[in-house]
């Protein structure tokens, strides 16, 4: 009977665990994806030696020169992903971000025109994050989707709600 007992409160207590504790606690159910992985079948990235030396007039707005989206990927939708990349900050809470395009080099959609629509993600968080400025790399992991989200920077492909952000590691 005693053991019963033991073995039903182990029972409970790992329910109660498993309903109480953020997703980003079980790390291991995260799908890793890269951002070629946004990119329709058949569409290749700017090479990363190229990204900083785009052409732009500096008097016009860099939403003018965003290059068109060949479209999104609806692969990762309702999926839990961890995402590298910057933050361009959009919303703050106090010195803290809650919301911002999370994008695949430094400098998108600041010093040069943004990349397509679908190599940006808007990121918002409940638990804003302490950001070390436009040059520090993260890891973003949270609820991915495709979304339709034009800023004043650029317009944003996918979506992402996020439970983590954490300094950048493999």
């Amino acid at each position: 009977m005693v053991k019963q007992n033991l073995q039903r409160r182990a029972v409970l207590a790992g329910i109660a665990t498993a309903t109480l504790v953020p997703s980003v606690a079980r790390t291991e159910e995260y799908i890793d994806l890269e951002w070629e992985d946004l990119l329709p079948e058949e569409q290749t990235t700017i090479p990363n030696a190229f990204r900083g030396l785009l052409e732009h007039d500096e008097n016009a707005p860099l939403f003018s020169q965003q290059p068109e989206s060949t479209g999104v990927r609806a692969d990762w939708n309702g999926q839990l992903v961890r995402l590298p990349g910057f933050i361009v900050p959009i919303d703050y809470s106090g010195t803290s971000v809650t919301a911002f395009i999370l994008v695949p080099y430094v400098g998108a959609c600041v010093h040069v025109p943004p990349p397509p629509a679908n190599q940006l993600v808007f990121v918002t968080t409940e638990r804003p994050y302490e950001s070390k400025g436009l040059f520090e790399a993260v890891n973003v992991i949270g609820m991915f989707g495709v979304s339709s989200i034009s800023t004043q920077l650029a317009d944003i492909g996918y979506a992402l709600s996020a439970d983590m952000i954490e300094p950048y590691r493999t």
